[in-house]
């Protein structure tokens, strides 16, 4: 049901995006005030989303999927955060939980895409 090889990538892909803003906003205060719940949401949205367009199996293995993929990379960008001093403890739970959720959504709209892509390629044959 979920492709193993296409979710290793979109969590790479998410891992190393998210560990760059980190280490980015340990040595740039501004990104950590202005950038780090939005961009990690959004980071987790994207892998999501690149899973379920590349696999386009539909769309609770893309929701699904996307949920693994948007909380691991950022279960560890919070963790590599938490280790470098620039997140408290606490946040861990919270913000690896929204961005299971925002995974999701973005597994729901790389399915939505796929759809997209294979209506596309059916109408130009």
């Amino acid at each position: 049901m979920i492709d193993s090889r296409i979710l290793l990538r979109a969590l790479i892909v998410g891992t190393v995006l998210q560990v760059a803003m980190v280490v980015l906003g340990h040595f740039v205060p501004w990104v950590i005030l202005h950038v780090f719940e939005f961009g990690g949401m959004m980071i987790s949205a994207t892998a999501g989303y690149l899973y379920a367009m590349d696999s386009g199996k539909g769309y609770f293995p893309g929701a699904t999927a996307g949920a693994l993929v948007g909380g691991g990379c950022a279960l560890a960008g919070i963790g590599l955060s938490v280790a470098l001093g620039d997140l408290a403890k606490p946040f861990i739970p919270f913000g690896t939980a929204v961005c299971v959720l925002t995974g999701a959504v973005g597994g729901l709209f790389g399915q939505m895409a796929a759809n997209w892509r294979a209506f596309e390629n059916r109408q130009r044959k």
